[in-house]
């Protein structure tokens, strides 16, 4: 099963939000960040079944260790997604 990297990011008076480097544009949010990584899983899975559906090539995952040597991701807690599709 692939995992993508999800990366956690919050604001002052915001939701805890993840985002996907491998996958930009594709944002979720939660109340807390339980919620955000269990959110987080289905916003993967339904932005990769459209791309397949779209008959798009889904990437490869970035491995954990080069994303979070990237200084744009910097600070943001980075955690692995699976990817759950039928």
């Amino acid at each position: 099963m692939r995992q993508y990297v999800g990366l956690i990011h919050k604001e002052a008076g915001s939701h805890f939000g993840v985002s996907f480097p491998d996958f930009p544009g594709v944002v979720t949010a939660g109340t807390t960040v339980d919620e955000a990584r269990d959110l987080a899983e289905e916003a993967l899975a339904f932005h990769v079944e459209g791309m397949i559906e779209d008959g798009k090539a889904v990437p490869l995952p970035t491995p954990l260790e080069q994303i979070e040597l990237d200084p744009e991701h910097r600070g943001w807690p980075a955690f692995l997604v699976p990817l759950k599709i039928n």
